[in-house]
């Protein structure tokens, strides 16, 4: 005959069944924040980070690596729309100061969206600026961290390099193009600075940012090397048609035909690369 279980015994088993449960429960992980990023070198640190399952929209500068170019596109970086980024959902959005119009920004702050902007002087920290911006949106501090370091260490080595150089600094003109029309790079310019970076020194001084390229303009500056982005020599026709510009005819570049390109967003865009950029235009600059 079967003895029936006592109520203590019962209880007791209750416990037991229950024990692997409570020793295997675990806090369900914290969702990691949705990204939009509006600045093509803000896009590359999210991938060196390894946070681009979290981007959600990237603007039409974002083209490095060329996943970002598979990602969302939220339109050009200064013509944004608050309904095209909402629609993405993001928790935070990691853009440059550039970006805009500013009531859009505050449309989206309104909408309980975080909006981290970092403010460009094209210094090395802008690169800085652009990996902690990220790492706090993406909650990945540490990872940025390492990545500086690194990018530090690579930033010291190209500087070594640069100042090792003792021939003379060569006279360098950018040219920024858009099809027919051409201007060229003052003071206060990203391509300024990576003109200094590399060890050459820019061809024309006494104006702030960009203007016209003029016949004047390019004889009393007598640059050595131009200085030119891959997208915008496409932009005018090819190289050939740059050297056809009359305004170029009298310059030590032109009868040297001494041009240096380089992708406009390694170029100006102040991003984790920027080390390689300049490493890159110094050996240029010096071949």
């Amino acid at each position: 005959m079967l003895s029936t279980p006592s109520r203590r015994q019962l209880l007791a088993a209750a416990l037991t069944a229950s024990l692997p449960l409570a020793a295997n429960a675990q806090p369900a992980p914290a969702r990691l924040p949705r990204l939009v990023t509006i600045n093509g070198a803000i896009t590359e640190v999210v991938y060196l980070l390894g946070a681009e399952a979290q981007l959600v929209g990237t603007d039409t500068t974002s083209l490095y690596p060329s996943a970002a170019q598979k990602t969302p596109k939220v339109g050009y970086l200064r013509q944004l729309s608050a309904e095209g980024v909402l629609s993405l959902k993001p928790d935070a959005i990691i853009a440059t100061s550039d970006a805009g119009p500013p009531v859009v920004l505050d449309q989206l702050r309104s909408a309980g969206v975080q909006v981290e902007l970092v403010k460009s002087d094209y210094t090395w920290n802008d690169v800085t600026s652009k990996v902690q911006a990220v790492g706090r949106a993406a909650r990945r501090e540490a990872a940025a961290r390492d990545l500086q370091a690194r990018l530090d260490a690579e930033w010291a080595q190209v500087g070594r390099q640069v100042a090792g150089v003792t021939r003379t600094k060569p006279r360098v003109l950018f040219i920024l193009s858009h099809g027919a029309s051409a201007q060229v790079a003052g003071q206060g310019t990203a391509a300024e600075a990576m003109i200094r970076f590399a060890g050459g020194v820019n061809a024309l001084s006494g104006f702030q940012g960009y203007r016209p390229m003029t016949a004047e303009a390019m004889a009393s500056a007598a640059p050595d090397i131009i200085l030119s982005t891959d997208q915008g020599i496409e932009a005018i026709g090819g190289v050939d048609k740059l050297w056809q510009r009359p305004e170029l005819a009298l310059t030590p570049a032109f009868r040297r035909k001494a041009l240096v390109v380089q992708d406009a967003l390694l170029l100006l865009g102040f991003g984790p690369r920027l080390p390689q950029a300049v490493r890159e235009l110094h050996s240029r600059f010096y071949a």
